[in-house]
C-alpha cells in the first residue's frame, strides 16, 4: 500500500512477519520498523529498542501512528531548512553514526543577556556560609570567654537597690502629664479655655513632659542608666502622643466652627478625614476610655475612629507572646556572651590610639551589633507591636515596610519605623509645608527632631553629653545625597546596608569609650 505527501512517500506493507513502513524521498530511506524493531536505512545500522505508541502502548507501533511520526519529521525538516529529519539537527560522523547536535547559540548563565534569575541556590549558600561563619566565631567566644550569660546581671541593670524602684515611679507619674492634657481639651471643647491659653497649657505640659524624667534621670543617683532609658523612652512616646491628641481635636474645633458657619459636612466624618462608617464624634471622644485606649495603642497618631479587629485571635496572640520571651532572652544573652567582652577589649586600643587594632574591634563589633539590632527590630516592630495590636483589637497592623530592600538613605527611614514615619508626617513635615516652607527644610527640620531625640535617649541615661547620636542622625542628610547621587539599584542597597552594620557599632563604640574614661578611670584614679 503506498501513500504519498507533500515532502516523501510511504509505503505500508504486511507479511506474515509482522508490519513494515518504509519512507522515501529526496532526503534517502528513513529506518522502517518491523514487529516492533527498528532497523537503520541508511548506513545499514539497526537498533533493538522497542518504541512507545500513543494508541497501542508501550513497546507497540502502528503503522499510523509510525507514518505520521515520520511525515511530521519530514515537515520540520523542510520547514527548518537542514538536512535532519528531526527537530534537533542531526549530523553525520564516521562510520555512517547519526548524532544529535551539542553546541547552539547561548549565553552562559551569569552574563546579564541569559535572562537567567533564579540563583536561589546561591542565596541558600550564603545562608549556609553565614551559619558556618557565626557559628565558629560563637564556638571560639565559648572557648575563649566561657558562659557570661548572668541573669541575675541583668536584674542589677534595672535597680541598684531591690526597694528602691524610680524608674517605674517615673512611668507611674506619668499619667499626671495625660490627665492635664485630657482636662486641657474638655475645657475648649466647652468654651471655658480660649485657644491661646489652651495653647500655653498644652506647651507647659508638653515641655515638663520632656524635662521632668531628664531631671530625675540626672539628680537621682539610684536610677540606673537602663532605667532611666526605659523611663525617658516611654516619656517620649506620651510626648508624641500627647502632641498628637492635641492636633487632631484642634482641627476637630476647626471644623465644629466652620460647619457652625456653612452647615456643611457633619464634624465626626471631617474630624477622622473622611473615614465611613464613624462612630464617634467631636467632642464625644473626650472620654478616659478613649483617651487610655490612645496610650497603651501601638501607634503614634491620634483619630477618633481607630480600624479594629473582629476579634482576638488567641493562636496568633500566643505565638507573639512566645516570640517576645524567647527574642528578649536571646539579645540579653548575645549581649553579655558577644557584645561585652569585645567592646572591654576594645577600650585598649582607644586608649592607645592604635587605628589598626581600633579598625579591627570595629569590624569585629559590627557583626553581633548588627545580628542584635536585627532581632530587636523583630522583636519590637513584629512581635511586641502585634500582640499589643491583637490585646486592643487594633487593626491597623502595618507597623513597617520593607526597608530591607531600601536603595535609598530616605526610603529606609521612611518605611522602617511606620508609626513614627506617620507622626512626622502628619504633624511635622506636612505643617512645615503648608506654612510655606520647601521640601528641603522640611526633611531637614524632621532629622533634626529625630536627632534630638535620639541624642535625648542616649545622653541623659548616660549622664554625659557627647552629641555622637546627634550627628549620626544629622549626617543621614548628606549620606541620603550621596547615596541617592552615586548609588543605583543594587549598589545604593547595599550602600544602605553597610551605613547600618558599620555606623552603629562606631556610634556604640564612641559612646561605651566615652563612659569608660568618664566613670571606670576617674573611679580608678579617685582610688
Amino acid at each position: 500500500m503506498k501513500q504519498s505527501s507533500g515532502y516523501a512517500e510511504r509505503d505500508v506493507t504486511s507479511s506474515d512477519n509482522g508490519w513494515q513502513l518504509v519512507v522515501r524521498g529526496s532526503f534517502g530511506m528513513v529506518p522502517v520498523k518491523a514487529n516492533g524493531l527498528w532497523e537503520g536505512g541508511q548506513g545499514g545500522q539497526s537498533s533493538r529498542q522497542p518504541r512507545d505508541c500513543p494508541l497501542w502502548g508501550v513497546g507497540a507501533w502502528t503503522p499510523a501512528c509510525l507514518a505520521e511520526r515520520q511525515v511530521q519529521r519530514l515537515r520540520e525538516k523542510a520547514l527548518g531548512g537542514d538536512h535532519s529529519l528531526t527537530a534537533r539537527p542531526r549530523t553525520d560522523l564516521e562510520g555512517g553514526h547519526k548524532e544529535a547536535r551539542c553546541h547552539h547559540l547561548q549565553d552562559s548563565l551569569f552574563s546579564s543577556d541569559s535572562g537567567f534569575s533564579n540563583y536561589r541556590g546561591i542565596l541558600n549558600w550564603c545562608v549556609v556560609m553565614l551559619i558556618l561563619s557565626n557559628a565558629r566565631l560563637f564556638l571560639e567566644n565559648l572557648i575563649k570567654y566561657g558562659i557570661l550569660v548572668d541573669p541575675i546581671q541583668v536584674v542589677s541593670l534595672f535597680l541598684k537597690d531591690p526597694y528602691s524602684w524610680p524608674a517605674l515611679c517615673l512611668v507611674i507619674v506619668a499619667n499626671v502629664f495625660a490627665v492635664a492634657a485630657f482636662q486641657v481639651e474638655k475645657r475648649l471643647a466647652v468654651g471655658a479655655l480660649t485657644e491661646q491659653a489652651g495653647l500655653l497649657l498644652h506647651v507647659v505640659n508638653l515641655a515638663t513632659i520632656l524635662c521632668f524624667p531628664a531631671a530625675v534621670a540626672l539628680l537621682l543617683e539610684s536610677i540606673t542608666p537602663v532605667g532611666s532609658v526605659l523611663a525617658l523612652m516611654v516619656y517620649t512616646i506620651l510626648f508624641l502622643k500627647l502632641f498628637s491628641y492635641r492636633d487632631v481635636n484642634l482641627w476637630c474645633r476647626e471644623i465644629r466652627a466652620m460647619k457652625a458657619k456653612t452647615k456643611a459636612a457633619s464634624s465626626g466624618r471631617a474630624a477622622n478625614g473622611g473615614a465611613a462608617h464613624c462612630t464617634v464624634s467631636y467632642p464625644d471622644n473626650l472620654t478616659y476610655r478613649d483617651l487610655y485606649y490612645f496610650l497603651f495603642a501601638p501607634t503614634l497618631c491620634y483619630e477618633l475612629n481607630f480600624p479594629r479587629s473582629p476579634r482576638i485571635r488567641k493562636r496568633f496572640l500566643l505565638r507573639r507572646l512566645l516570640e517576645m520571651l524567647f527574642f528578649t532572652q536571646l539579645q540579653v544573652g548575645l549581649i553579655q556572651q558577644w557584645m561585652v567582652p569585645t567592646i572591654q577589649n576594645s577600650m585598649k586600643p582607644f586608649k592607645d590610639m592604635d587605628y589598626s587594632r581600633i579598625i579591627e574591634r570595629l569590624l569585629k563589633l559590627a557583626v553581633p551589633n548588627h545580628l542584635i539590632w536585627l532581632i530587636f527590630f523583630y522583636w519590637l516592630f513584629h512581635s511586641c507591636l502585634n500582640a499589643v495590636a491583637e490585646l486592643m483589637q487594633f487593626g491597623d497592623r502595618e507597623f513597617y515596610r520593607d526597608w530591607w530592600n531600601s536603595e535609598s538613605v530616605t526610603y529606609f527611614w521612611q518605611n522602617w519605623n511606620i508609626p513614627v514615619h506617620k507622626w512626622c508626617s502628619r504633624h511635622f513635615y506636612k505643617p512645615m509645608l503648608r506654612r510655606g516652607s520647601s521640601k528641603w527644610v522640611a526633611k531637614t527640620g524632621v532629622f533634626l527632631a529625630s536627632a534630638f531625640f535620639h541624642e535625648y535617649l542616649v545622653s541623659i541615661p548616660l549622664r554625659m553629653f557627647r552629641l555622637w547620636a546627634f550627628t549620626g542622625m544629622m549626617a543621614q542628610i548628606p549620606l541620603a545625597w550621596i547615596v541617592s547621587r552615586f548609588f543605583r539599584g543594587n549598589y545604593g542597597n547595599a550602600a544602605v546596608w553597610l551605613t547600618l552594620i558599620i555606623g552603629q557599632p562606631v556610634a556604640v563604640l564612641m559612646y561605651v569609650h566615652d563612659y569608660y574614661v568618664l566613670n571606670h578611670e576617674a573611679l580608678t584614679a579617685g582610688a
